[in-house]
């Protein structure tokens, strides 16, 4: 018997309407610098490798550091200015990744139990249909479009696909 109900924590209206509210806020406080670059922009700019970000890093320092042994054509104050945004960026994109995976990790379980719940309910309807119960030959033939034919269990798939 397979084990469900791997996660019994659900979001209530309220915190489900806060997450919505707060993610608006973010998205608005976030408006003015987030870019919609193309495909081609993301190809030709790219992210710069860890290698050279640790190039940037010591151009930083050298730069605070011994700011005469410092290029006079590069504008030290945007300089600055990037490379604290980047930071701030990286920081902020790691909690929202951190955040994204643990809402997929739950979705995940929400999603086992709802599918493991869902094959019992199917087994429970060929078992009523076997039994000439009303109604429950149509709903079993509406449910057999989502199950391939095979050869031991026909009708009922493998449970690591849900």
């Amino acid at each position: 018997m397979p084990i469900t109900n791997l996660n019994n924590t659900h979001l209530t209206i309220a915190q489900v309407e806060t997450a919505k509210i707060s993610l608006s806020a973010l998205e608005t406080a976030l408006q003015d610098i987030t870019i919609n670059l193309s495909a081609e922009d993301r190809q030709k700019y790219g992210s710069i490798n860890e290698q050279n970000k640790l190039f940037v890093n010591k151009i930083y320092d050298f730069n605070k550091n011994q700011p005469n042994l410092s290029a006079t054509e590069v504008d030290w104050a945007e300089f600055e200015k990037d490379f604290t945004s980047r930071q701030n960026y990286e920081a902020l994109i790691a909690r929202l990744d951190s955040l994204v995976t643990r809402l997929k990790n739950a979705k995940i379980l929400h999603d086992y139990d709802n599918y493991q719940a869902a094959l019992t309910d199917y087994a429970y309807t060929a078992y009523k249909a076997g039994t000439s119960s009303p109604g429950y030959e149509v709903k079993q033939n509406e449910l057999k479009q989502f199950f391939g034919k095979t050869s031991k269990t026909e009708g009922i798939p493998p449970a690591s696909q849900p």
